[in-house]
């Protein structure tokens, strides 16, 4: 496993372990949970842009298959990164620095020496987000108007490989997702929507499951809720819920109504149900 931040990593680790998987992790230094270093058999942490240690560390170990999880804080690359050759060879491949181009080129060096990237959901397809309303909370009024817009504009810089949610209210985009990922976006937003807001978080069409796949969880129900974010649509099927059960016990005690659609046709359906999906 190659781990960044969050409990994405933590989870998967626990339950490969608990199937009989040996498992070797290479954990980013600042990202990576320390507990890692206990559950895993083998473990190692690295800095960014150190490829020929990654792949060496898995070699020793006789790893021919990896997951890649968790998150990186995109400032990080401008400040802690240790590029080695076979980095700067990776950066020269790239067309841009957006994300899906860094680790498509990342899991091609991996692949190139023998090392295959799968899906990070491959132990843990429950995790993907199921279609329905999954709180108590009703919907507030006229919300329907900015989840469409949400919808469509979250796919349109998904497209462009610039982020995964957007924040509306009003019937006006209040935050796009940069550089500065998800909970920066959640404030920004909830400060300009005043306590009537929607964030809309979707994957990116032709998402690469290997990767990058779209993560939300209690702290971020807890950002919501400190920002007045009132409402989180995700897209069904194609977006993490870590730790679900928890995530919804912190929207319900919030008054945050959470639900995962399909696509917006969904939404008449589900806008009528009050309760529990």
């Amino acid at each position: 496993m190659i781990a960044g931040n969050g409990s994405f990593p933590l989870t998967f680790v626990k339950k490969a372990v608990a199937e009989g998987f040996f498992v070797a992790t290479v954990a980013f230094r600042g990202e990576g949970h320390p507990a890692l270093e206990n559950l895993s058999q083998a473990f190692r942490w690295i800095y960014l842009g150190q490829i020929k240690k990654i792949i060496r560390f898995f070699k020793e170990k006789n790893v021919d298959t990896v997951v890649m999880m968790g998150g990186v804080r995109k400032t990080r690359m401008f400040v802690d990164v240790r590029p080695d050759i076979l980095a700067i060879r990776a950066m020269a491949r790239m067309r841009h620095s957006h994300d899906d181009g860094v680790l498509r080129v990342f899991a091609d060096i991996l692949d190139e020496n023998g090392i295959r990237v799968v899906h990070s959901t491959s132990l843990l397809p429950e995790l993907l987000s199921p279609v329905g309303k999954w709180t108590r909370s009703p919907l507030p009024s006229g919300v329907e108007a900015d989840i469409l817009i949400g919808w469509k504009v979250a796919r349109c810089i998904g497209e462009m490989d610039v982020g995964q949610c957007v924040v509306v209210g009003g019937g006006s985009v209040l935050a796009v997702e940069a550089i500065d990922g998800t909970d920066a976006t959640i404030r920004r937003g909830g400060e300009l929507g005043r306590g009537d807001a929607v964030l809309v978080k979707l994957s990116k069409p032709g998402q690469d499951m290997r990767f990058d796949v779209p993560a939300v969880g209690p702290e971020t129900i807890k950002v919501m809720a400190e920002s007045g974010v009132r409402v989180l649509v995700l897209e069904a099927g194609k977006t993490l819920a870590l730790e679900r059960e928890d995530l919804v016990r912190e929207a319900d005690r919030s008054g945050i109504s959470v639900l995962a659609l399909n696509g917006p046709d969904d939404l008449a359906t589900l806008a009528a149900d009050k309760g529990v999906a």
